[in-house]
């Protein structure tokens, strides 16, 4: 059952959905750069002040604000990512530089893979990504039909929080454009998913063939109001 938090007061909503993140938790982050970056949601986990987190994204923030909001306080300890550094990211690159951040790099394919594989149920896959380069140091290696592969492991998160564009009560989600990015795979890593949406309609409204993520996958709904304040950055929403 998805519970729906649909209150005037987004920010008051945001805050209840995040209230159970416990210290030390893995946190699947949604987003390409700002491209479905659930801000509203990280905002609150940013208030909410757990430490020693873990957060999975493509990224590691951009500019001062959402994510980079997030690794400011210091509440992350480690980031797992494909992109770490862009030219507005300076958060990051002074929490690096300085030793207060632990940073796992992961191929953009993998990374989504990993997520994937963790909500199929899949114990570990062989990719042919990362293959006599750093990455792939301390993995298991084999011989395929005579390409070599390295093996990886699922990617969980105890939380998830993504953006979506449309929510029934049930908690099915559609998306918007390329704000879909890594929101489908995450919501089924993850032990709990908090979704993030600006429109909230009636069980039985949205056509079942447009529906991305269904409500079994989806745990809290969080209504918010309008888009945030955030630039895109080449991608669009």
């Amino acid at each position: 059952m998805t519970d729906v938090l649909d209150s005037p007061d987004a920010a008051d909503a945001a805050d209840a959905a995040v209230a159970d993140i416990a210290d030390g938790a893995t946190v699947l982050i949604g987003g390409f750069g700002t491209a479905g970056q659930p801000v509203e949601l990280i905002d609150a986990l940013r208030r909410h002040d757990a430490r020693d987190l873990t957060v999975v994204n493509n990224n590691a923030g951009n500019g001062d604000h959402g994510l980079a909001a997030l690794l400011k306080t210091g509440a992350v300890r480690r980031i797992i990512c494909s992109f770490p550094r862009q030219s507005d990211s300076w958060v990051f690159d002074d929490l690096y530089r300085s030793g207060r951040i632990e940073l796992e790099v992961v191929p953009q394919g993998n990374l989504a893979e990993r997520m994937r594989a963790a909500g199929a149920g899949i114990g570990a896959f062989f990719s042919p990504t990362g293959v006599g380069t750093p990455l792939a140091e301390g993995k298991e290696s084999r011989t395929i039909e005579g390409r070599d592969y390295v093996l990886e492991l699922p990617l969980r998160g105890d939380y998830a929080l993504i953006k979506a564009h449309t929510a029934d009560r049930m908690g099915n989600l559609v998306y918007r454009k390329t704000a879909r990015n890594f929101g489908p795979v995450m919501a089924t890593a993850a032990a709990t998913t908090i979704a993030q949406v600006e429109d909230l309609v009636e069980t039985g409204s949205l056509d079942p063939e447009n529906v991305v993520t269904p409500s079994i996958f989806v745990d809290r709904v969080v209504k918010v109001h309008g888009e945030p304040g955030v630039p895109t950055q080449g991608a669009t929403e």
